[in-house]
């Protein structure tokens, strides 16, 4: 055994030339072997002035120990000042703790902690552990820059890292310290989108929720947004899934789990600057107040949800996630068909709502039916577009997407989306109130839950979703008794624009006539359909 090594508490300096393979071929054997001659001369001068003591030396690759984390640490940085002017670059490390001292040398993960922090830096980086950092007698006048905690191979929590000087280096080579999920498809389109989300967080937002019906992207946006907020969060950004929960007592746990808590949730994030991703709240909706706890307790915590609903909490930011804009629509189609678009896809994109969900489904049908039979069988669209085997069972088909939330709402919410569907082009709060029995609770939780979009004056649904309510409606036999109250309602309307167009508020009244037209020729077909003859001469 060697009587020369420091023991107890130990720190250890680990550094090796970086891309040594093609310095080698760039400089030649000759010049090569006296490059790396004088980077052993340099190294091994700072560590005897610092009194650190070689523990072993392979081909360019040095480790040394030192009795205290200030020596380390001083070696360092003067083996880097010494090898500046040479050709060779290095990368070093610094760790500090209580090894093992066998016949052999040093033995335990403290070694081998260092050795991989030393292997995540790059040439001419002085990285060093949070626990050199605190043993280090004069830490407070090193120039130090937090590097936040990152994941290495081999062991299971993160390391806190820090560079010993401001110069800037490319990321650190360690495993991300992140879970976010990588989707297997690319993403298109939503740059304006992905700007706004993550410049809302970067502005210190503590809680967004991005909201929208299902199908409009919301996971996919919440990812995008988060993987470019990696480099800003020192304590990682991390996914939690609850898709296969249904009891909102366990959400907190779930997040615990994710994040490796062995207690408290809340004094395991601490001071920690991290970014939670929580996806699909809607169906644990109950469990917003424990976000808005844990936020509370948590001053550098910021989170992202992705619900059908808002959680109504203090200091939440609501993100209506908007469907895809027509090129971006067009573009996401090309995209997953491999067609090349045309004046029928830009068509079938605006039937479909330019909902991503729809898109992405009726492009997995092109490869048994060109974009004309689509579009002509689009009366079928809720069972017509279908995934594939490995496809989230809520988003399987159409049809299954709006189920998922429709099954959430309660009976009252439920009757009232279905008397909606009655509705071509939307309505106004009146005509809602009047032909459908709406009060303004229920409907304001259906444009919460986004089953209803309120825009200006009006509220309306994506025809996706209209058409999944008018089947909910002819199911609940109420399509009769509703349609005959639609055309009482536009007929009286159309009557009285008839008698106010040409007074002072004409204007006014054209424009409730635009925004009716829609209404206005469904109540025509029903009355001309044999319902009622005198409704029909009236509207005529």
């Amino acid at each position: 055994m060697r009587t020369d090594l420091p023991r107890g508490t130990v720190s250890f300096l680990f550094s090796d030339v970086e891309d040594s393979t093609r310095l080698l071929r760039d400089l030649g054997n000759e010049r090569y072997g006296a490059a790396l001659a004088e980077h052993r001369r340099i190294v091994r001068e700072s560590v005897a002035l610092h009194d650190g003591v070689e523990v072993d030396t392979q081909g360019d690759a040095f480790l040394v120990a030192f009795p205290n984390a200030q020596s380390a640490v001083d070696a360092a940085v003067d083996a880097q000042r010494g090898l500046e002017s040479g050709p060779i670059s290095v990368r070093m490390g610094v760790h500090t703790g209580s090894p093992l001292l066998g016949s052999e040398g040093y033995v335990g993960e403290d070694v081998h902690l260092g050795a991989r922090i030393a292997a995540a830096g790059h040439g001419g980086q002085i990285l060093i552990s949070r626990q050199t950092r605190e043993q280090a007698a004069d830490a407070e006048s090193l120039e130090l820059l937090d590097l936040g905690e990152h994941r290495v191979k081999g062991f299971a929590e993160p390391v806190w890292i820090f560079q010993v000087g401001s110069h800037k280096f490319p990321p650190l080579r360690t495993i991300s310290n992140t879970n976010l999920p990588r989707p297997p498809s690319s993403f298109v389109g939503r740059h304006s989108e992905v700007e706004q989300l993550t410049t809302a967080v970067r502005n210190g937002a503590r809680l967004v929720t991005l909201t929208g019906p299902g199908g409009t992207g919301k996971t996919r946006l919440a990812i995008q947004a988060a993987a470019g907020l990696v480099p800003d969060f020192k304590n990682g950004v991390f996914w939690v899934g609850l898709t296969g929960l249904t009891d909102p007592a366990v959400v907190m746990q779930t997040v615990g789990e994710v994040l490796g808590a062995k207690g408290d949730l809340a004094e395991h994030i601490a001071d920690r600057q991290m970014l939670l991703v929580i996806d699909n709240f809607e169906h644990v909706i109950e469990a917003a107040p424990d976000v808005s706890r844990l936020l509370s307790r948590c001053p550098l915590l910021q989170i992202i949800v992705t619900s059908r609903e808002l959680l109504r909490v203090e200091g939440e930011d609501d993100y209506a996630v908007p469907v895809l804009d027509d090129v971006e629509a067009v573009a996401l189609f090309t995209e997953r068909s491999g067609l090349q678009p045309d004046a029928a896809i830009e068509q079938l994109c605006r039937r479909l709502d330019n909902l991503p969900l729809a898109i992405e489904l009726a492009a997995a049908r092109t490869r048994v039916m060109s974009v004309v039979q689509i579009l002509e069988r689009l009366g079928q669209r809720l069972d017509m577009l279908k995934g594939g085997r490995d496809s989230d069972p809520r988003q399987e088909t159409l049809r299954a997407t709006i189920q998922w939330s429709y099954d959430l709402l309660p009976g009252a919410e439920r009757h009232l989306f279905a008397r909606l569907a009655i509705f071509s082009g939307g309505c106004t709060l009146e005509a809602a109130e009047t032909v459908g029995d709406a009060d303004l609770d229920s409907l304001q939780s259906l444009v919460d839950k986004s089953l209803v979009r309120h825009t200006g004056e009006r509220f309306r649904m994506l025809e996706t979703i209209r058409e999944f309510a008018s089947q909910q409606l002819a199911i609940a036999g109420d399509a009769d008794v509703l349609a005959r109250r639609h055309a009482d309602y536009f007929v009286d309307l159309s009557e009285r624009a008839e008698r106010e167009i040409t007074g002072p508020d004409q204007n006014r009244w054209w424009q409730v006539l635009t925004d009716e037209v829609e209404n206005i020729r469904v109540a025509l077909a029903w009355a001309c359909g044999g319902a009622d003859p005198g409704i029909a001469l009236r509207l005529t």
